[in-house]
């Protein structure tokens, strides 16, 4: 197995907050047996090894001492099929919209409200990723990953993954110990429409949608991220920066009658998750700006790099943020970005 190993290799145009730190070691992987031969290179010298997907929830604040391993496994497969559903298994490094875009193609159900959502289908189980009221573990069916210490083939089922909000066991207990090769998402054949969170109605109003699809509601996903949300090609982030915060539903109603105008959903667990974006709006950082570094002007959920903001910059806004906010809410607010 030949695989093609550069040095000193910078990262800015992997990762969208176009961080400009190097790789001492850098390797892109399309198959398993690549993904095996680079662990084993890295072994072999010593060194660390770094696992990249898109490079879209990821804040880089110094450069990369080790091997970095960038997952470009593609592919999409039909495995399983009845009336109901369908099991696609696609590969770790496709990217996520295009996985979406082939469901809507294809009339399969569970992904539309996920549309445009930058990375790769195998960073979406260890964020859990989510957005308009569907996160992954609803349409999650198992994964394959490597062992990074044995090189060892191990399938996880969506309860191996103990799913939570933005959250997995690979963030925690299995931290940088398995690289995700492929994953399987189980779709619907017979979709279940979900209109209800954040503005998707009034954007299916405003697009005059009489037929309720797939498609509408991806559409009206699409038109929404892309009116909020600016693209890394011109103004570097990584999108929503930080997490909602929960809080009690005893602590919601004395905020509730400080701040009537606070904006929350009610958690299963019948806590209440506030809108980070409005706790940082409030707190009057929306379009803050430091050099290079800032808050979004129209999302205030955002954190940019206007060109040449260092990491440490972004990390100095992302804590000037967090203590604005519990300065005047007593909320904290925690990074859904991974800060390396």
């Amino acid at each position: 197995m030949s695989i093609q190993i550069e040095d000193n290799k910078s990262l800015k145009s992997f990762n969208t907050f176009s961080m400009n730190v190097q790789a001492s070691h850098f390797v892109t992987v399309s198959d398993r047996e690549e993904v095996r031969a680079s662990l084993q290179w890295a072994t072999g010298k010593g060194l660390p090894s770094f696992i990249l997907g898109g490079g879209s929830n990821i804040l880089f604040t110094k450069d990369v001492d080790g091997l970095v391993i960038q997952n470009s496994i593609k592919g999409i497969e039909k495995v399983y099929e009845d009336e109901e559903y369908v099991h696609l298994k696609v590969g770790g490094g496709e990217a996520w919209h295009r996985f979406v875009l082939y469901c809507l193609d294809h009339n399969y159900a569970g992904v539309e409200n996920l549309a445009l959502i930058p990375g790769l289908a195998g960073a979406s189980p260890m964020q859990n990723i989510g957005a308009y009221g569907v996160e992954i573990k609803e349409v999650f069916h198992e994964l394959t990953a490597i062992h990074r210490a044995t090189l060892e083939e191990v399938q996880f089922s969506n309860k191996d993954c103990e799913f939570g909000y933005r959250e997995s066991v690979f963030k925690h207990r299995y931290k940088d110990q398995f690289v995700i090769t492929d994953v399987t998402y189980k779709l619907s054949k017979k979709p279940v429409f979900k209109v209800e969170y954040g503005a998707i109605k009034q954007e299916l109003e405003k697009a005059a949608v009489q037929d309720l699809s797939i498609q509408a509601i991806a559409n009206a996903v699409i038109a929404i991220r892309s009116s909020k949300l600016p693209d890394p090609k011109d103004i570097g982030n990584a999108g929503s920066f930080f997490k909602n915060p929960s809080v009690s539903k005893e602590q919601f109603e004395i905020l509730k009658l400080m701040f009537p105008e606070i904006v929350a959903y009610e958690n299963p667990d019948h806590t209440m998750k506030l809108a980070a974006g409005w706790l940082i709006e409030q707190a009057g950082l929306k379009g803050f700006r430091k050099g290079d570094a800032g808050v979004h002007a129209r999302q205030a959920l955002v954190l940019v790099n206007y060109g040449n903001a260092s990491g440490a910059e972004i990390l100095e806004t992302c804590s000037l943020v967090q203590d604005a906010v519990y300065e005047r809410f007593g909320v904290e607010l925690a990074p859904e970005v991974n800060i390396v």
